[in-house]
């Protein structure tokens, strides 16, 4: 009886921290989205190749490796609210710092302080990461709840992914040359950030488990006594790699197609920035189906699934030749942001399609790592947060294999996306069984 009514206190109390989460989950892909149309600007002020186009997601992702363990500290210290709080106050100053880059002369120096404010940035988003993950899981009443609420958090994480290479392809366009030609997305994150703020300041949320305890009770180390945790945290890294990597090199090779093919549409940074923002719409319907039916898939079944599927449509793009085409949704900027239909290579549909498997990924990964740890899930969601710095580690390796190469490095890049995918697919069916290490 007392379980029962411990539930029902659950489930009317804590309507709005989830909520709040869900909207934290939104912030943290919106400002992580607009690195990569940027990331074109860059490479355009600089005359740079590829590599140039992935410096900001390598900033943002690479703070995840440095904050990702204090962040994990503060929140067993400070709780949820304080965290969040610190997070999003971080958030507003990265985001300040990017927009006071375009008033800098040199332009070394000015991609500098690009960089920098990409970096800060990515400090937020790695404490933000460190609160909802936890709080979402916690907050089921079981492990197959937990992940359904962290699958509906990562639909709205898509939905902010979504809207990112859109809304900033589009208000900048091709002929975008400079950082003060995404005013306009800086303005919109500021707010959001000093909105959130005040909503969290005045909001009461549940708070950590571990908090108050003493840091030598719940020490670090613990978590790494568990393999599915182990060998979960290679698999995040691999993982944010793979979901970074096709939507930002599906984005470059879809511009860099346009281009060398200008009849077939007359603005390519919005239509490859509209494609993008495709592989993020699906990946916010997968997570929705993921959460729908989280409650009774296992996460195990549900990653060894997605990745199967996943290796298959990556073989396929990788290896279907250009000349094979198909029509898919783009965006005419030069006709007053007319929707219309762009001729694109087939490859490209199932880069796309990817995003339908990757969706469910991460959240199955951290439901699986966490299973059996106990007091350690709040300071192992610290440690699973540095890996996360895999989300610009590898997508600049991928950078390099495509370097200045024409489209088919593009395409051949891939086959180290494969690779990451793979490991998925092992650790669903044989890492993430539960066990000392």
């Amino acid at each position: 009886m007392e379980k029962t009514i411990s539930n029902q206190q659950q489930s009317k109390n804590y309507v709005l921290p989830i909520i709040i989460m869900f909207a934290l989950f939104f912030m943290i892909a919106f400002v992580t989205g607009y690195q990569n149309p940027l990331g074109s600007v860059i490479k355009k002020m600089t005359g740079g190749n590829a590599i140039l186009t992935q410096l900001g997601t390598l900033a943002n992702f690479i703070a995840y490796a440095f904050m990702g363990l204090p962040a994990g500290m503060m929140l067993q210290k400070k709780g949820y609210r304080i965290t969040s709080l610190g997070a999003v106050s971080v958030g507003f100053i990265g985001v300040l710092i990017t927009f006071m880059s375009q008033f800098i002369g040199d332009v070394t120096t000015s991609v500098v302080i690009y960089l920098i404010g990409a970096f800060v940035s990515g400090f937020s988003m790695c404490m933000l990461n460190t609160v909802v993950n936890p709080m979402l899981n916690s907050l089921g009443k079981n492990e197959n709840q937990g992940n359904q609420l962290v699958q509906f958090g990562g639909a709205c994480n898509s939905l902010g992914a979504t809207l990112a290479p859109m809304v900033v392809g589009a208000l900048m366009g091709q002929n975008a040359t400079s950082i003060a030609d995404a005013n306009a997305v800086f303005y919109m994150a500021m707010g959001i950030f000093a909105a959130a703020f005040l909503v969290i300041y005045f909001s009461k949320l549940p708070e950590s488990p571990t908090l108050g305890q003493k840091t030598e009770e719940v020490k670090a180390s613990g978590a790494f006594k568990y393999r599915n945790f182990v060998l979960g945290v290679v698999a995040i890294f691999c993982y944010v790699g793979v979901e970074v990597g096709i939507a930002n090199f599906s984005l470059q090779y879809v511009e860099n197609y346009l281009k060398e093919n200008p009849a077939t549409v007359s603005t390519a940074a919005a239509t490859a920035g509209a494609v993008s923002g495709v592989y993020w719409l699906l990946m916010l319907v997968g997570r929705l189906i993921g959460g729908a039916v989280g409650g009774k898939v296992s996460s195990r079944a549900m990653l060894a699934f997605v990745a199967f599927v996943g290796l298959v449509f990556l073989a396929l793009a990788i290896n279907l030749p250009e000349s094979t085409t198909v029509g898919m949704f783009g965006i005419d900027k030069e006709n007053g942001f007319e929707i219309t239909t762009v001729v694109l290579p087939i490859s490209v549909l199932f880069l796309i399609l990817c995003g339908l498997c990757t969706s469910v990924m991460w959240g199955a990964i951290f439901n699986l790592s966490v299973s059996g740890l106990g007091k350690y899930t709040q300071v192992a969601s610290g440690i699973f947060m540095v890996m996360v710095c895999g989300g610009g580690i590898w997508p600049f390796i991928q950078s390099m294999i495509v370097g200045d190469g024409g489209l088919s490095s593009y395409l051949s890049s891939f086959w180290l996306v494969f690779a990451l995918v793979a490991y998925q697919l092992f650790y669903a069916l044989v890492g993430s069984r539960v066990k000392k290490a």
